[in-house]
């Protein structure tokens, strides 16, 4: 498996990740019922279980597949049918952007954009982003005014001199959940969704998704006013990145 495959797989474990420990939760609390009510799993009961599932369902007559729901058909411009919230989430009203967290919605020319940041940004060399700042169409915004040298910006403004807390906001914005706007030439899919929303009026579920991108002081402090002023990221449709900045 290539580097930027394994990479990619991580980055996508990000969002994901809360599930895996739901699913744990959920397994020890069961083992643990068992437990308490006397039934006792032996290892060899455990073994036995794949071969007992396996006859069950062989006993099974075969039946027709149930038609899917409407809201489970895949959507037009071969997007995924996966969910566009994490389970549980609470529902947008009526008349607010989609949030989306499934990567596979995104058209293959953004996907490989993401791949290239996402390499350069986890090898923790700043150095590395520039070969990815060449390969776009137009140099990405990274401030109000003209950045005639990007590395060197990005060292300057980082903590450490090298740009490591910056490649650590790059990697946190762009593992989060994030929303489409525009239409025709026009669309632009933009990092985190959040940037695009009142913050006054996020639910729980999207304050969690806040406060992984922004400091908890500074998260505070945008909260008061509504408005976010951290990074926030754009890229085109065609794959072109247009901006990274706060």
């Amino acid at each position: 498996m290539s580097r930027t495959k394994i990479v990619m797989a991580a980055f996508a474990a990000l969002v994901a990740g809360t599930l895996l420990i739901v699913y744990a939760y959920r397994g020890e609390v069961v083992s643990r019922a068992a437990t308490q009510s006397g039934q006792e799993i032996s290892p060899a009961t455990e073994a036995n279980k794949p071969q007992a599932m396996a006859a069950s369902e062989a006993a099974k007559p075969e039946a027709a597949p149930a038609p899917k729901p409407e809201s489970e058909a895949p959507k037009s411009g071969g997007e995924s049918a996966a969910p566009s919230a994490p389970p549980g989430a609470e529902a947008p009203p009526p008349g607010t952007p989609e949030v989306i967290y499934d990567f596979n919605r995104l058209p293959d020319e953004i996907r490989d954009t993401l791949q290239s940041i996402v390499v350069a940004a986890q090898s923790g060399n700043i150095d590395e982003m520039l070969p990815v700042l060449e390969e776009n169409e137009l140099p990405p915004m990274l401030s109000a005014t003209a950045v005639s040298d990007p590395i060197a910006f990005w060292k300057k403004a980082s903590a450490d001199g090298q740009g490591r807390d910056i490649l650590a906001a790059m990697m946190n914005v762009f593992s989060s959940g994030f929303m489409r706007k525009g239409d025709g030439k026009d669309v632009m899919y933009i990092w985190p969704y959040f940037a695009e929303m009142d913050l006054a009026k996020l639910t729980p579920a999207q304050e969690v998704d806040f406060y992984r991108v922004v400091p908890p002081p500074l998260a505070l402090e945008m909260k008061k006013s509504g408005k976010y002023s951290y990074y926030r990221a754009g890229i085109g449709a065609d794959g072109v990145w247009h901006y990274f900045l706060k």
